[in-house]
C-alpha cells in the first residue's frame, strides 16, 4: 500500500484533528465517526444546535442518525439531560466530547458550564380553537427528543393513593434490570421510580415479578424501540391483566332432619337428599322388582313391535278404566 499526504497550507481553522481512538474505533459505524468529528470541527457559535439538526446537514436522517446516536451514546461520546423547567417547557442539554465520558465526569462538565436558557412567554402557545384529533399511523423517520419544545403544564389530578414501598421496590427492581436482556430499555433510576406506580399495579393483581417481567419484553417490536420510557409505560397501561375476582368461600347446603321410609318392610328413617319418600335401598329393590315383571310380561325374543303394541293396549284399558 502507498500513502501520500500533503501538509495543509490553508489556517488550521479548516482543518479538524482526529483521534486515532475514534478513527479506528471497532465499534463506531462511519455515521458515528463523522458526525463526531463534523462536531468537533464547528465553531462555537454554531454548537448551539440539537445534534439531530447538525446530522441532517450531514444526510444522517432517520434510522441512521438513531443507530449512530446510541453508539456514540453507549460508548460516553454524547450525553444529554432532559428536564421541565417553568411554564412546563421541556429543555434538552447535550454534550459531544472528542474522548468518551462517564456519567459522573459529564455531569461534573454540565454543572460548570451551565446554559441559560430563555425563560418562556406567558402567551399561551395554541393559536386557534381547539380540533378534534386526527389518528392516521405516520410514524417519524427522525428523532427530535434532543430539541427543546414547549409543553404547558396539564390541569392538576386528584393524587394516585400511595403504594406500598416494597412493591415499589420491587417494581423498580424488574424495571431497571430489563437493560441486562434488551439495551434499548435501559432506563435510569429516575425514569424507574416515574414508572414503578404504573408497575406496582401488575403486582398488586397477583402477578410475579418474572410474569411482569415477561410481558414487559415479549413481542419486540420490528421497527425498535424510539423511547424506552414511552415505550413501558404505554404497555404497562395497556396491557394491565384484569383485577381477579376473590371467590366466595364454599357453603355446604344445610343437613335435613331424618324421616321415616315409606317403603316396604320394617319401619325405619333416612336421611332425604331432596323430595323423595323412600330410602335408597328399597327404591333399589322397588326398581329391580319392576325389572322382573317386565322380563315375565315380555318372554325372552319376543319382537319389540309386539313389545310396543302390548304396552299401548295395557295403557289404552287403563285410561278407559
Amino acid at each position: 500500500m502507498l500513502r501520500h499526504a500533503i501538509a495543509p497550507s490553508a489556517p488550521s481553522a479548516r482543518y479538524t484533528k482526529a483521534s486515532h481512538d475514534v478513527v479506528r474505533h471497532p465499534r463506531l459505524s462511519s455515521d458515528a465517526k463523522i458526525l463526531l468529528l463534523y462536531v468537533q470541527g464547528l465553531p462555537d457559535d454554531a454548537t448551539s444546535k440539537p445534534l439531530s439538526e447538525l446530522a441532517q446537514k450531514l444526510g444522517i436522517k432517520g434510522r441512521a442518525y438513531q443507530k449512530a446516536k446510541e453508539q456514540l451514546v453507549a460508548h460516553g461520546y454524547v450525553h444529554e439531560w432532559r428536564s421541565q423547567g417553568e411554564g412546563g417547557r421541556w429543555l434538552t442539554e447535550q454534550i459531544v466530547a472528542n474522548n468518551p465520558l462517564t456519567s459522573e465526569q459529564a455531569g461534573h462538565l454540565r454543572g460548570a458550564c451551565p446554559t441559560a436558557a430563555a425563560p418562556p412567554s406567558k402567551h399561551f402557545p395554541t393559536v386557534g380553537e381547539p380540533t378534534a384529533r386526527t389518528a392516521g399511523g405516520y410514524k417519524p423517520l427522525e428523532d427530535h427528543s434532543d430539541k427543546t419544545t414547549p409543553h404547558p403544564p396539564s390541569e392538576a389530578e386528584p393524587p394516585a393513593p400511595t403504594a406500598d414501598p416494597t412493591q415499589l421496590a420491587r417494581a423498580e427492581r424488574v424495571l431497571l434490570a430489563l437493560r441486562h436482556s434488551r439495551r434499548e430499555l435501559h432506563l435510569g433510576v429516575r425514569e424507574a421510580r416515574a414508572l414503578a406506580a404504573e408497575a406496582v399495579k401488575w403486582l398488586e393483581r397477583g402477578l410475579t415479578e418474572s410474569d411482569l417481567r415477561h410481558a414487559l419484553l415479549a413481542e419486540r417490536p420490528q421497527e425498535g424501540v424510539r423511547s424506552a420510557v414511552g415505550f413501558l409505560r404505554y404497555r404497562l397501561i395497556q396491557k394491565l391483566p384484569e383485577a381477579q375476582t376473590s371467590l366466595q368461600p364454599y357453603e355446604p347446603p344445610p343437613v335435613r332432619e331424618l324421616i321415616p321410609c315409606k317403603g316396604p318392610g320394617e319401619e325405619h328413617l333416612f336421611r332425604p337428599l331432596g323430595d323423595e319418600s323412600e330410602c335408597a335401598p328399597c327404591r333399589k329393590a322397588t326398581a329391580h322388582a319392576n325389572s322382573n315383571s317386565d322380563k315375565q310380561a315380555f318372554p325372552e325374543g319376543t319382537p319389540w313391535r309386539e313389545r310396543i303394541a302390548r304396552i299401548q293396549a295395557t295403557d289404552l284399558r287403563l285410561g278407559e278404566a
